[in-house]
């Protein structure tokens, strides 16, 4: 059980008599996501499974449910629903119930796109959604620790996106350098969907003028704060 790497559920399994397995959404170094669905209500639900050596005493799984649940305002924020228990060699294991978010990840949606990249405008749409859903988190004292493209839901709605984030990590309570980690890693998102290194030497100022070249201490001068980055692109001008 310690060496699990895959839960591998088929399709239609059913667990604690509650939920029927449907596909897999995600998997990632803590466990697995897969599409369920309520038995009683036909609600879909995400099902988030911990390898066991990743969740000693059921540590992982309670941290992340309680961090969804102080976030639960929070837009950008999947809801935590509840936890429950199936069997699996011979065990009890737990496992996370939260809302099921439709859309594809930000990586997949870039592989759709010509040139596999946005252009500078949708991009800044997309950093926007991201940096004020993020700025609401900071604002509670907490950070995501682990943003990245592949830990990005995205819907696109109009001009704009509507983002959800997955996968938050736990390097301890939160300090000024774990907020600044998740300013950069925004700055990260937004290079890559703008074409990164090969595309970064045709960009207009205005990209490169948030990107700052993915120098960490350019980037925290410019934008200290969550809240910087937000009203920084709120007063954006165009040349």
């Amino acid at each position: 059980m310690n060496n699990l790497e895959t839960f591998a559920l088929e399709p239609g399994r059913v667990l604690a008599r509650k939920y029927v397995v449907g596909e897999l959404l995600g998997k990632g170094w803590e466990g697995e996501v897969y599409h369920v669905t309520e038995i009683a209500t036909g609600i879909e639900r995400a099902a988030k499974f911990f390898f066991p050596k990743r969740n000693p005493r059921n540590r992982a799984l309670k941290f992340y449910a309680r961090k969804l649940n102080k976030l639960r305002d929070c837009s950008i924020i999947i809801r935590y629903h509840t936890q429950e228990f199936f069997r699996y060699g011979g065990q009890e294991l737990p496992f996370l119930v939260s809302e099921y978010v439709e859309g594809e990840l930000l990586t997949d949606l870039l592989k759709r796109q010509t040139g596999k990249r946005l252009q500078p405008f949708e991009a800044m749409h997309l950093l926007y959604a991201l940096a004020t859903g993020v700025r609401e988190v900071h604002r509670l004292g907490e950070y995501h620790g682990d943003l990245h493209s592949d830990n990005v839901i995205v819907n696109r709605s109009g001009l704009g996106f509507r983002v959800k984030l997955v996968d938050m990590y736990q390097w301890g309570r939160a300090t000024s350098e774990h907020l600044q980690d998740d300013i950069c890693f925004l700055i990260r998102i937004f290079y890559d969907a703008v074409g990164g290194a090969k595309r970064y030497g045709s960009q207009p100022p205005e990209v490169k003028d948030i990107c700052c070249g993915l120098k960490r201490s350019l980037i925290l001068k410019k934008f200290r704060t969550s809240e910087r980055l937000c009203s920084y692109l709120e007063n954006l001008e165009w040349s």
